[in-house]
């Protein structure tokens, strides 16, 4: 009787993911978990009322200073019937956009990774917020949002369930969910 040897399909690039990079990253990052450590910037700067921008200015990653291939910023402000001038989506809705941003990152990772092909990702995602609190009118209503709700719809050549497996395990990998739902110290102080 003779065995052969059944080998695995080379993983392929997928849904705009470079998945043999990728999968090379996760190896040498397994070698030198160092490389891991990432330090992201954003400076901020107020331009009138309650409009501002933020500009990112680089980050440092794979153990040095890095620069984006080119400059980003993002204009906040708050809606006229809140006092702005509604020059820029609110802060609290740029959140609710980095979170649907991370997870869907992490479903065309997951995916690609997978070799599940993907045909559309799409999420709705909403927060509720009881401005007496910013406000200073009740000090027992939170700041913050009270709740965030989340819908993620996907498509693509796999069975639901295995679609539904890999919005899962991007939940549960999310840098932008896990800061949300576990908290994070966070300092601010007058800078000279």
């Amino acid at each position: 009787m003779t065995t052969q040897t059944l080998e695995k399909p080379a993983k392929t690039a997928m849904n705009g993911v470079d998945v043999p990079t990728f999968l090379a990253t996760l190896g040498v990052v397994g070698e030198t978990p160092q490389i891991a450590q990432f330090t992201f910037r954003a400076d901020g700067e107020w331009l009138s009322g309650t409009h501002s921008r933020t500009a990112f200015t680089g980050f440092h990653g794979a153990m040095q200073d890095m620069q984006h291939r080119r400059d980003y910023a993002v204009e906040c402000d708050h809606p006229q019937v809140l006092c702005g001038a509604d020059n820029g989506v609110t802060p609290v809705e740029l959140l609710l956009a980095a979170l649907a941003s991370c997870i869907t990152a992490g479903i065309g990772n997951i995916a690609s990774i997978r070799q599940v092909k993907l045909h559309a990702v799409e999420t709705k995602i909403e927060g509720d917020i009881n401005l007496n609190g910013i406000l200073g009118l009740d000090k027992s209503a939170r700041n913050g949002f009270t709740g965030v709700r989340m819908a993620v719809s996907i498509r693509g050549d796999a069975p639901q369930e295995k679609l539904r497996e890999i919005v899962e395990q991007s939940v549960a990998r999310s840098a932008v969910f896990d800061v949300l739902s576990n908290g994070v110290p966070v300092s601010v102080e007058m800078a000279a």
